[in-house]
């Protein structure tokens, strides 16, 4: 996940989450050890794994459960005062990197809901209809598409909210197969993050390296092309081999006739976006740009009314509700369920909810997993009994990186938590910080796209489970399982393995005497 603007000149990223422990923080001890600590979290995981995998249930009320259960669960083996087991999930739940994560969400669904009501989706279809983009390189497309709009904006989770909500729909109806749709949309959020500038993942991967951001990203491209280019390929061949869903024809005929050039408008409100965010605007400014734009061009092109962007449905006995009834954004309704504010804002934001509890809750469980000690002692194990030369060091970086970003499941917060173990393995054996940087940040960006618990996916999943609503011909049948999408986020595991060649073969290892940093950039 990322975003600009998160960190102030001079600020050290580390101590805004659980990397940046102090003497003074309180620890929560375990019966059982410093391993216990990790309870909470691994019954999340298990539990996640079962709903997802085992019963094939994507809810995400469903998860939150599961957290819930293993945070409660986990208090009955602290030892001493459960106060301190309770004041650290709020600890947790306060830390930027969780905002941040809703934050990105709530813009970036606002934005791709005013987008979707506007006609973009049917824009889309149109256009590849036109120019003969067919169901098996739409997937390879898409991929390339969300990987320049991330790399524009820097923030993966919103980019991949973005994209479900507009290419999804459009690929499906043009009979791409969903299940790889979703994993090119994931890769190409993985690849925007891994090499943004703007992106918190690159920001913080620079900063606690002691590397600047610039080098980071210029050192870094090898590797992330690499991946990308063989990703391409992969999703041509498969789109290719992988049938779509069976639509129905009328419907089909019904939406490509509807299907209007003008839509294609909002291909400005997505530049703009881009545009604001190089141009080092904070990433909620960016957006809110594109969201004005987007507002703008629905009403001056009658794409929509100012009723749906914004509707208020008041009861027929409230004060000034029957004078002000002709106003465009107020309906009277007389049934109590339909008392309410509707359309594209309220819409946009409604699908983030339960997903913003959820992570706050997984960041909670994160921060018990580190006060209480098995963090620290998985990766103190680690650096004693793995690296033992620099080629196993690299691999441990790459190996430890992976491992915790597959636990911390929101990838910023997973990195400023690991950050200081890799820069202490990489000085062991002098390895520059911009490899450093760039082994930490390849294993953070992809694990926080591939498995069902991460982030980027549960973004994306509850973005696609809103398309029913608002297509008549996308039914529930046609949403993807979480853990359905693992094995096809081919950039992700691309990104891993290449690191992993890398480690072995020494291909692009640099040592502090080959090359010096610049002076480290704070933003």
């Amino acid at each position: 996940m990322s975003e600009n603007g998160t960190t102030s000149p001079g600020d050290d990223p580390s101590d805004q989450f659980i990397g940046g422990e102090t003497e003074d923080s309180p620890r929560v001890e375990f019966y059982g050890g410093r391993g216990m600590s990790a309870f909470p979290i691994g019954f999340f995981i298990v539990w996640a794994i079962v709903q997802t995998a085992l019963w094939r249930i994507g809810d995400t009320g469903g998860l939150i459960v599961g957290i819930l259960i293993g945070l409660i669960v986990g208090m009955f083996f602290v030892r001493g005062n459960w106060q301190s087991y309770a004041n650290t999930i709020f600890e947790g739940m306060t830390q930027p990197v969780a905002v941040t994560a809703i934050v990105a969400w709530i813009w970036a669904g606002m934005f791709a809901q005013l987008l979707q009501d506007g006609g973009f989706v049917g824009g889309l279809v149109w256009l590849a209809d036109t120019a003969g983009i067919g169901a098996a390189l739409f997937p390879a497309i898409t991929f390339v598409l969300a990987a320049v709009f991330t790399t524009g904006i820097g923030t993966g989770y919103g980019a991949t909210v973005a994209f479900v909500g507009l290419f999804f729909p459009a690929g499906v109806l043009l009979g791409a197969n969903p299940v790889l749709l979703f994993g090119a949309i994931l890769s190409g959020a993985i690849f925007g993050d891994n090499l943004a500038p703007v992106s918190d993942t690159t920001i913080v991967s620079a900063v606690t390296q002691d590397a600047d951001i610039g080098g980071v990203v210029a050192s870094r491209f090898k590797y992330v092309i690499i991946a990308a280019a063989i990703a391409f390929v992969g999703y041509v061949i498969a789109g290719g081999a992988m049938s779509g869903l069976e639509i129905g024809a009328e419907a089909q005929a019904i939406f490509l006739e509807s299907s209007e050039a003008i839509g294609l408008v909002h291909v400005i409100s997505m530049l703009a976006v881009i545009g604001a965010a190089i141009a080092g605007r904070h990433i909620v400014e960016a957006i809110s740009w594109g969201i004005v734009l987007a507002v703008v061009f629905n009403l001056a092109f009658g794409l929509t009314t100012l009723g749906d962007i914004v509707m208020f449905n008041a009861p027929s006995d409230a004060p000034l509700s029957e004078p002000l009834a002709g106003l465009p954004i107020l309906t009277v309704v007389e049934e109590a369920d339909a008392v309410g504010v509707t359309g594209s804002l309220m819409n946009g934001v409604a699908g983030f909810l339960e997903l913003s509890i959820l992570v706050l809750l997984i960041i909670g469980a994160a921060q018990i997993m580190i006060r209480g000690g098995a963090f620290e002692s998985l990766l103190e194990w680690s650096i004693e009994n793995l690296a033992t030369n620099v080629r196993n060091a690299e691999l441990t970086m790459v190996g430890s990186a992976a491992l915790i970003n597959a636990i911390i499941t929101i990838n910023t917060a997973a990195e400023v938590a690991i950050g200081p173990y890799i820069s202490k393995i990489g000085e062991r054996f002098n390895l520059n910080g911009y490899r450093r940087a760039n082994i930490l940040d390849g294993q953070t960006a992809a694990m926080g796209y591939i498995f069902p618990w991460s982030g980027g996916v549960l973004a994306g999943y509850s973005a696609m489970q809103r398309l029913p609503r608002e297509y008549d011909w996308f039914s529930e049948s046609m949403l993807v399982t979480p853990i359905d999408v693992v094995p096809f986020v081919f950039q992700g595991w691309l990104l891993v393995a290449v690191f992993v060649v890398a480690a072995l073969t020494g291909f692009g290892r640099e040592y502090i005497i080959d090359r010096q940093s610049e002076e480290v950039a704070r933003v």
